[in-house]
This record gives structure tokens, C-alpha cells and sequence, in this order.
């Protein structure tokens, strides 16, 4: 059983999986399913600070902040104790483009000269860590939601501000994975 959790799980079981959250979380309660309010929660809940943006009842989404900390924890207890010891699987073709840009080492989830903390201090690092995290940011706070609340939670309410973000991430992550990623990859 142990080894059925470890791989990796085949879209037509993961998928419904996910989607069925859904409909479970409206029937549990009228929740709806988004991960990027969660800060907005834990500042409102924290920060004792006179801003209107987080004079709500940050009370009545509780439940989220406690989904986010089981996501955290679960990952923390997957990374430490069900990580597959195998180097990952990487198809031999982008592992032949990866090699041209000095990316060699899968041993982790994400590659070893991407994400490391030497890293940070070289362009190419900055560039894709911190840039590249102010813009996911930036991103959601400007779509009004992350990319599992529009793609997964909008969509199938029908929401059309939902699938104009879902098109919009989507172009923007083949425009990223094609034309700009490459070029920030040979710095």
C-alpha cells in the first residue's frame, strides 16, 4: 500500500480526486476551494494593524487557514518519510536540453543547481526565485485568486472572470516555458 502512495498516482484518479473536492467542499458548508486568501487570513488574524483590507471576519474561513496547514504538514511528513529514494524520472530529450544549460542533478524534486541556496546570490537564481516569486504573487493578487481557485474551484461554477485567468495562466505559462525560460536559464 505503502508503495501505491509514494508513486506517482495516474491522472484519471488524481484528477477526479481533486475535482470531487469541490463539490464536497459546498456540501460540507458553502466553502469554496482557493489556497492564495489564506495569507490574507493568517495577516488579519495577526497583524493587529488599522487596514480596511483586513477588517473582515477572518473567523468564518478558518477552516481554511487549518486546510493550508494540513497541506504544509502533509508535505513536510511526505518529504521526510515517503520520499521515493530513486533519482526522478526526467525524459531523456528535455534531460539533453536541461544538460546544455549545466542542469545535471535530479536527485531532489526540483533540480539542485535551480533551487539552492547559493543560488539565490547568482542572476539566473534571483531571477527565478525571488522575481519569479513576487510575480506569482503579484499575478494572483491581480487575477483575484490563484490558479487551483480559478482553475479548479471558478471553472466549474461557471465563472467567466475564472476561465479568462485559467486562459490567461495557461498562455502565460507556455509563453514562460518557451520563450523566456530559456533565456533566463543561460544566464
Amino acid at each position: 500500500m505503502l508503495e501505491i502512495i509514494k508513486e506517482p498516482w495516474p491522472w484519471y484518479i488524481a484528477g477526479p480526486l481533486i475535482g470531487l473536492t469541490v463539490p464536497a467542499l459546498l456540501i460540507m458548508g458553502n466553502k469554496s476551494f482557493g489556497i492564495s486568501s489564506s495569507l490574507r487570513h493568517i495577516c488579519a488574524a495577526c497583524i493587529p494593524a488599522n487596514v480596511n483590507f483586513f477588517k473582515y471576519d477572518w473567523k468564518r474561513e478558518a477552516w481554511n487557514l487549518f486546510f493550508v496547514l494540513g497541506i504544509f504538514f502533509g508535505g513536510m511528513f511526505a518529504a521526510n518519510f515517503m520520499l521515493n529514494p530513486t533519482e526522478i524520472t526526467v525524459n531523456p530529450n528535455l534531460k539533453t536540453e536541461l544538460a546544455g544549460y549545466g542542469i545535471t542533478d535530479y536527485s531532489n524534486l526540483v533540480p539542485v543547481q535551480l533551487m539552492n541556496f547559493q543560488s539565490l546570490f547568482t542572476l539566473r537564481g534571483f531571477i527565478m526565485m525571488v522575481v519569479g516569486g513576487f510575480l506569482v504573487g503579484f499575478g494572483t493578487r491581480y487575477a483575484g485568486g490563484c490558479t487551483s481557485g480559478h482553475a479548479i474551484m471558478g471553472l466549474s461554477n461557471l465563472q467567466w472572470p475564472s476561465l479568462v485567468a485559467t486562459v490567461c495562466f495557461m498562455i502565460g505559462g507556455f509563453l514562460m516555458a518557451n520563450l523566456i525560460l530559456p533565456i533566463i536559464l543561460s544566464l
